[in-house]
């Protein structure tokens, strides 16, 4: 095992210094970014305008509850617990459409949110959760979309879909509880320095 010492915020180590500097060098150049960001005009007048932000945050939020709402339909009928006798081509065919225009809508709000307060949201841990979470969320989409749901004709009348189905929907309502309370969390501020 090698020797390792923490001094404050340092990590010295003998054999992963040069990957460490990476790393921090990467942080740096992300906070530098939000940096210049926060000082642009629009992120200025973004978080100084006394309706803007409100406005966008409520935006926001309202089409997550359009987005979440559909998409949790949608993932309980692929566990199996509701919906059973509905096709599930038949839900998706006409929950997506609505699902994809929420999370359009809710993805361009969140952006701007970010934009308003970039330094602060990027140094919030809750932020850093949500984003890892965000990801996790859109592969597991992406493989039951790229994969299990190409042979849906062949489970598609069947009140409990097939295992992988399941474990889709049961990630994705897993993954949008916890981006639901990682985003909730970021107003909060636990973990910043004092002025």
């Amino acid at each position: 095992m090698p020797y390792i010492r923490q001094t404050g915020r340092r990590h010295e180590c003998r054999r992963c210094t040069q990957e460490c500097v990476r790393y921090n060098v990467w942080l740096l150049s992300l906070l530098t970014f939000c940096e210049w960001l926060a000082n642009t005009p629009g992120s200025i007048a973004l978080h100084e305008s006394l309706y803007a932000y409100p406005v966008i945050e409520s935006i926001h939020v309202l089409t997550l509850c359009l987005f979440l709402g559909l998409a949790v339909m949608l993932d309980l009928r692929l566990v199996g617990i509701a919906m059973r006798q509905t096709p599930v081509s038949e839900v998706a065919d006409r929950l997506l459409p609505w699902t994809v225009a929420g999370f359009v809508v809710m993805v361009i709000s969140g952006a701007l949110l970010f934009y308003g307060i970039p330094v602060r949201t990027y140094q919030n841990i809750f932020f850093r959760i949500k984003v890892v979470l965000l990801m996790l969320s859109g592969l597991n989409a992406f493989l039951f979309h790229s994969t299990i749901y190409r042979k849906v004709a062949e489970w598609n009348l069947l009140p409990v879909p097939p295992r992988r189905a399941r474990i889709a929907g049961g990630l994705s309502l897993l993954f949008w509880a916890s981006i639901v309370v990682a985003g909730r969390m970021i107003a909060y501020n636990w973990f910043d320095k004092p002025i």
